[in-house]
């Protein structure tokens, strides 16, 4: 598996990019401000992650998704690893990142990457987004903000 930035002639993953968000306006406007990484195997695009800065020296993983058919081969921790080492190499000291309080194995992959608990914004996902969504018989409505200290 390789790991690469999209060149700006291509085409984000939007297949993929909308498994990890539904919503085709917000992840257009991310794609548009932040810098995309797609993980491909034999020229097929398996994983994407987006990086996105948001303050200085921060920047946030705002999307990563891997192809359902991939699922369980390890790869998810492998985006998750390329963009801590990415943001280390830009300069970045933190990465943050935001997941749906029902996303329970999201969660757990970012704790074992390292990432801790920071806050809760509450009802995000009830705010954001017009239809309701659902993960593991679970309503997501709050986002569970992470962050990694990049100089540890």
């Amino acid at each position: 598996m390789q790991i690469r930035k999209l060149n700006v002639n291509e085409k984000p993953p939007m297949n993929l990019l909308l498994l990890a968000d539904p919503s085709q306006e917000l992840v257009e406007e991310y794609i548009r401000r932040g810098e995309c990484f797609v993980a491909e195997v034999r020229d097929q695009v398996i994983g994407v992650y987006v990086l996105l800065p948001t303050r200085p020296y921060t920047v946030e993983l705002v999307n990563i998704a891997v192809a359902e058919s991939q699922h369980g081969k390890g790869i998810g921790k492998q985006l998750v690893t390329d963009a801590v080492q990415t943001a280390k190499s830009k300069g970045y000291k933190t990465i943050e990142v935001g997941t749906g309080n029902s996303s329970i194995g999201q969660l757990a992959l970012y704790q074992k990457c390292g990432f801790r608990m920071v806050g809760i914004d509450s009802d995000f996902f009830v705010r954001h987004y017009d239809e309701e969504i659902y993960e593991n018989g679970i309503q997501c409505r709050d986002m569970v903000r992470l962050a990694l200290d990049l100089e540890s």
